[in-house]
């Protein structure tokens, strides 16, 4: 047992594991709540639920928070709500893969701004090819939605957004700032669901698979990232889950039966690889910006 809690296959496969359930939850929550409730209604689901269970477990209520620190969980909050909404909805005419390979380009943007070298802007012009590869001028698979397209950006956006609103509680624990900024993220959306869906979200089985999709997409790889965080380097962590978009996009597959084209997974290893390459030549920074999902996006990242 000591072995195998010393095994430096642990944290590898505690990420690749946070990757495959985030994912899979994902699917499960397109598949299972979007015919029901849309996707507002299936975001109000997922972050409410996992800000419950998130409050309950760290129970932040009993460190005290300063006002400045208060209103930067509030931007960071509203922030991933905004990302998490606009993602599924990306979701709605996007296939899974495609939309997570859109979207990883606001972490890579924002971690190429803050180094400003010369190979970092080759990182961001290679995943600049990948998005002209899927741009919706025609596929063999068919071209893709624009409008779709434009939310997955705008969700990259405000994941950008996020690491950068991230750095400033980057001092408190994710003990305060993953239960409260999900909080904050649960008040912006959960009306926005409730106005959309009504009184179908709280049909007693649309309310249980919501509660499934929260435990499989955010508590599990949660807790599995948490583990890995601890026991793995920045960019080994960085460089891993770049692999956000490639599993996506196989899961989607064998659960959504999404067939993509040849140049569209030509399209999200590029955008993969440029992502990689960015976390392995980081420079050392006081707070990384490398494009990493981080454990409170597990809530709302593949959104």
């Amino acid at each position: 047992m000591f072995a195998l809690r010393s095994s430096p296959w642990l944290p590898v496969l505690a990420i690749f594991g946070s990757i495959v359930f985030l994912c899979t939850g994902t699917s499960w929550a397109k598949h299972a709540l979007f015919p029901e409730v849309g996707a507002q209604g299936t975001t109000a689901l997922r972050l409410g639920f996992a800000a419950m269970l998130m409050l309950l477990f760290w129970r932040p209520w009993r460190t005290t928070v300063t006002k400045i620190d208060q209103r930067s969980i509030a931007l960071y909050g509203s922030t991933l709500g905004l990302m998490c909404l606009s993602f599924y909805l990306a979701l709605r005419t996007l296939p899974f893969g495609i939309a997570e390979a859109i979207a990883f380009v606001g972490p890579l943007t924002v971690a190429v701004w803050s180094s400003r070298r010369a190979l970092d802007f080759a990182w961001i012009g290679l995943a600049i090819v990948g998005l002209v590869l899927l741009l919706p001028w025609g596929h063999d698979a068919g071209p893709l939605d624009p409008t779709g397209m434009a939310w997955a950006a705008l969700s990259g956006t405000c994941w950008g957004c996020y690491i950068v609103f991230g750095k400033r509680v980057g001092h408190l624990p994710i003990s305060i700032t993953a239960p409260l900024g999900a909080a904050v993220a649960a008040l912006v959306l959960v009306p926005v669901g409730v106005a959309h869906s009504g009184p179908a979200l709280f049909t007693p089985s649309i309310l249980l698979t919501g509660l499934g999709v929260a435990l499989v997409s955010s508590a599990i790889p949660i807790s599995l990232e948490l583990f890995a965080l601890k026991h793995l380097p920045k960019q080994a962590f960085g460089t891993m889950t770049s692999m956000e978009p490639a599993v996506a996009a196989m899961l989607a597959l064998m659960f959504l039966g999404e067939v993509l084209s040849f140049s569209q997974c030509v399209a999200i290893g590029l955008i993969m690889l440029a992502s990689m390459g960015t976390a392995l030549t980081a420079q050392v920074r006081p707070i990384s910006t490398m494009p990493s999902p981080g454990p409170l996006n597990k809530i709302a990242s593949s959104a």
